[in-house]
């Protein structure tokens, strides 16, 4: 089934369907394929009326004739049009069943509801695959729990007036509709919006629009069309523009408050109407204000490393809020967790445990890389045995690298130069050596290649760091981590990113691809210059690094992950591009030049001069600066004035 909500189908005074926001195109899309989907054939539809005054045979019969004019001016030929009320009730199984487009129209709720649930239309709409247009009364009977509020003389003074009604179950949205008519409605000396709507809508949402608006919801996503406001706990917002849409969509995401500028990517999704479940183990006080503004709910668990307590978290939204249409972290942390989930509630929108080892294991990750024709390291597994990895390495010659197969970052990485050092690894790791890979080391440029895809596999952003010294000398070495994001891609970078992604299947994510630029030629790898395969992470770049894109592009991938998410596309542009460098101290270092001469220096092309938490300090340190600048040659003095030590 398909379902239109809208106040009404046609602007004040016209006698057809309005084209404004694309309804009437909508309308006939949809009920072409509801005709198909039915008949198998083009055909002419049969559209059938339900009235919201089914004793009022005059009200009827004017709302029945206004209607078929308005259809057949709007270009549409149906087979037949029937309206339904107390004259043919008791028809109405048959009605339905032959019926290819009901139209709920418009009048009295709470007198429509009842006539609704005297016909049993919400049992007899069980399996239904056709088109269903609510219109004002008609698309609030269509919610699961209806608010219908007081609209008729008496209704707003009435204490036994019933304001919460049972309708149809077909959407869980509550409407208000004809904004423009009824915004400074005054009802028994109050004011419908201030006095009685406000004071409703603690613990709920109502989404009111002006005729010529509609909300879509088809395949269980729910779209709205034009100038609209959520009206919630005592306070109204406008959420779209004409010409605008606004997606309605449950997108649970783990761990929102950490690292602490994923609370821009909840920002970003709420900022496009999408309902924004948290789960964490922190308390909610404790959540920044951005991300508490953002949410629409959170569950605190008591440990995130307990599926049980997290499947719970997301059971209980999806009897609250619907269908789940997205589960995220953007962590690679939680990535088995979130394809756990995501299968166990299976949400599509992602990846699944039955993939999870290509993108977590550096062993199957060969297997895609090959597929994509992309050059990598050999490697070898360490559980073969001693013998085979001396035998291996032999071939590649030293040094090689010893790796865990699912890991990530640095840690855990070991750089063997002999076959003494290669036996002493082995005895010092007889326990779990077996959980290893071991590679050839290459030596070269460490770079990334950073995108946002969509679910066509076709990048809506795209960008290029580089890493002067690797990730696990930083590591290993307590080196001051540098590293600069470029003002564009590569061209070669970009389409060996985009071959890559296309290998592993990557669909509607942020990726962190890391690559080798080869310093010299190697045979069976490519010449000088060229990209070799590393490792992929199905996450943004850690750290600060997402920060430092915005910076050097003039953009905001935080809402461009979030437009992908919602509208699976780019929305937000670019303005002026630069390098943008990132230099960082350690606590336990002294350097020639302390914070505030830093800050006197390159105040004015510092972006952020911030702490790093310390859960991430190893790989990238205690203190940050970020600067950028319009000439590449400016990001060297950048590194040592900050980075020199005493």
């Amino acid at each position: 089934m398909t379902l239109i909500l809208t106040g009404s189908p046609t602007r004040y005074g016209e006698d057809r369907f309005t084209e404004d926001n694309g309804f009437l195109a909508t309308v006939k899309e949809e009920l072409a394929d509801a005709v198909r989907r039915r008949k198998h054939m083009e055909a002419a539809p049969a559209i059938l009326m339900v009235s919201a005054a089914p004793d009022d045979r005059a009200f009827t019969d004017s709302v029945l004739e206004g209607m078929t004019l308005c259809v057949r001016n709007s270009g549409i030929k149906p087979s037949s049009i029937i309206m339904l009320d107390r004259r043919n009730a008791a028809k109405a199984p048959e009605l339905v069943r032959d019926a290819d487009w009901i139209v709920l129209c418009g009048g009295h709720v709470p007198t429509q509801n009842k006539f609704l649930h005297e016909i049993g239309l919400k049992e007899l709409l069980k399996g239904f695959d056709g088109l269903v247009m609510g219109c004002s009364a008609g698309s609030m009977n269509c919610a699961d729990f209806v608010y219908s509020h007081p609209e008729m003389p008496g209704e707003a003074a009435d204490q036994n007036y019933n304001r919460w009604l049972r309708g149809l179950g077909l959407t869980k949205l509550q409407i208000i509709p004809h904004y423009h008519q009824v915004r400074n409605f005054v009802l028994d000396g109050r004011r419908l919006f201030e006095d009685v709507i406000y004071l409703d809508s603690w613990r709920h949402s109502f989404y009111s629009f002006p005729d010529g608006g509609y909300i879509l919801c088809k395949d269980g996503r729910e779209t709205l069309f034009g100038t609209a406001w959520e009206i919630s706990n005592g306070a109204m917002r406008q959420i779209c523009s004409e010409n605008q849409v606004f997606t309605f969509m449950n997108v649970v995401f783990i761990s929102p408050h950490f690292p602490q500028t994923y609370s821009h990517f909840c920002a970003g999704l709420r900022a496009n109407g999408v309902n924004v479940l948290g789960i964490a183990d922190a308390p909610y006080g404790e959540l920044n204000n951005e991300l508490r503004s953002s949410l629409t709910d959170y569950y605190q668990v008591r440990n995130l490393e307990d599926y049980n307590e997290v499947y719970r978290a997301v059971a209980w939204f999806a009897h609250k809020y619907g269908r789940i249409d997205w589960i995220e972290s953007n962590n690679e942390y939680w990535l088995e967790q979130d394809a756990r989930l995501r299968t166990d509630f299976n949400v599509c929108s992602g990846i699944k445990l039955d993939h999870i080892a290509a993108i977590k294991e550096k062993s199957e990750m060969k297997k895609y890389y090959a597929a994509g024709n992309v050059p990598t390291a050999r490697q070898i597994k360490a559980a073969e045995g001693l013998q085979k990895v001396l035998a291996f390495a032999k071939k590649t010659g030293y040094p090689i690298i010893a790796k865990p197969d699912n890991g990530v970052g640095a840690s855990g990485t070991f750089k063997l130069n002999s076959d003494k050092e290669l036996k002493e690894w082995f005895a010092a790791h007889e326990s779990n050596y077996g959980a290893f890979v071991v590679e050839e080391f290459i030596t070269g440029l460490l770079v990334s290649y950073d995108a946002i895809f969509n679910s066509k596999m076709e990048p809506v952003f795209e960008n290029n760091s580089v890493f002067p010294t690797p990730i696990m000398n930083i590591v290993h070495d307590n080196l001051d981590p540098c590293y600069w994001t470029n003002k564009t891609v590569p061209a070669k970078l970009a389409a060996i990113g985009r071959r890559t992604v296309k290998a592993f299947g990557i669909k509607s994510r942020f990726v962190h691809l890391e690559f080798f630029q080869l310093d010299r030629d190697r045979e069976g790898l490519g010449k000088k210059g060229d990209y070799v395969g590393l490792e992929v992470n199905m996450r943004p770049p850690g750290g600060y690094t997402p920060d430092m894109m915005n910076f050097a592009h003039s953009t905001d991938v935080f809402q461009i992950w979030a437009d992908m998410v919602a509208f699976d596309e780019r929305r937000k542009g670019y303005g002026d591009q630069y390098y943008c460098a990132y230099a960082s101290r350690r606590d336990s270092h002294r350097y020639v030049r302390s914070h505030q001469e830093v800050l006197a220096r390159y105040g004015a092309d510092l972006c952020m001069c911030d702490r790093m938490p310390a859960a991430l300090s190893d790989a990238l340190g205690d203190q940050v600066f970020i600067a950028r600048f319009r000439d590449k040659k400016d990001i060297e003095p950048f590194f040592k004035f900050v980075c020199e030590q005493a």
